[in-house]
């Protein structure tokens, strides 16, 4: 999939793509997971005029001296358990927020975005992703997933 991004073509049209899956609604900010989130993420942003915000993943909390909304993920495709996290000053009530990421496998990203948002007060509009390779049907509908591709497409 990282060969996806060499193609300065294809780079260009991910964002509007990604944006269009979610024409129906107006969102106020983008979040995505790092890292491929984060790449997409702001192709979307920058389409739609909005901002981004980045989930990081086991981010040290004493890194930093900013207050953080952390979550802890379901068992990922790699039987992990991540923090997903986001400083409280970027995602707060009243935001409308889109999460982007490339790919949903377990949904357990996803699934902890979403979580995430809530506990934030934001509102989650959905997930837009370019492969939905969701093993668990009713992660699509609680998280309000679309993608572009399925990965029966591939």
């Amino acid at each position: 999939m990282t060969g996806w991004w060499r193609d300065a073509e294809l780079l260009a049209q991910l964002g509007p793509a990604l944006a269009g899956l979610f024409s129906d609604v107006s969102p106020t900010v983008i979040a995505g997971p790092q890292s491929r989130g984060s790449l997409l993420g702001p192709l979307v942003a920058i389409h739609l005029g909005v901002g981004f915000v980045e989930l990081l993943k086991n981010h040290p909390s004493a890194a930093d001296s900013d207050a953080w909304w952390q979550v802890t993920t379901p068992p990922d495709y790699r039987d992990r358990h991540l923090r997903l996290g986001a400083r409280r000053a970027l995602l707060s009530s009243g935001e409308r927020v889109l999460f982007v990421d490339d790919w949903v496998a377990t949904g357990a990203q996803v699934e902890a975005a979403h979580a995430l948002v809530e506990l934030s007060g934001a509102t989650w509009l959905g997930a837009a992703v370019v492969v939905d390779g969701a093993e668990r049907a009713h992660i699509r509908r609680k998280v309000n997933l679309r993608s572009l591709l399925h990965i029966r497409e591939l």
